[in-house]
């Protein structure tokens, strides 16, 4: 016969259970916030063109090298203005795999809220 009473059986299971994925849920919560201050550089054409971004792919700054700046070929800075974006996105995805890769397939709060 199973003891389900005080300090045993299934109600210290499920307490223990309950205060891991309360655990998991602020760390996640810690690693959230550490990915939206991360910081990120995507560069193009030799840091040319350099963008800011965080590792959850929000950008918070473009610069572009004067030199690149040709009216008569725009195409080519918009390619290098693009280049560096998915250079930055790149690097995001490694930072955001990295970092919260020991969450993944737990789904929200861990998948057990």
């Amino acid at each position: 016969m199973a003891n389900f009473g005080r300090g045993g059986g299934m109600g210290g299971n499920m307490q223990n259970l309950m205060k891991q994925a309360q655990k998991m849920q602020e760390e996640m919560q810690e690693t959230e916030k550490l990915l939206d201050e991360w910081e990120i550089v995507g560069t193009a054409g030799g840091e040319a063109v350099v963008v800011y971004m965080n590792a959850k792919k929000i950008i918070d700054g473009i610069e572009i090298d004067k030199a690149v700046i040709d009216p008569d070929d725009e195409e080519m800075l918009e390619d290098l203005v693009l280049a560096a974006i998915l250079d930055g996105y790149k690097k995001a995805d490694e930072v955001y795999k990295e970092k919260m890769g020991k969450f993944a397939g737990l789904g929200g709060a861990g998948g057990l809220f």
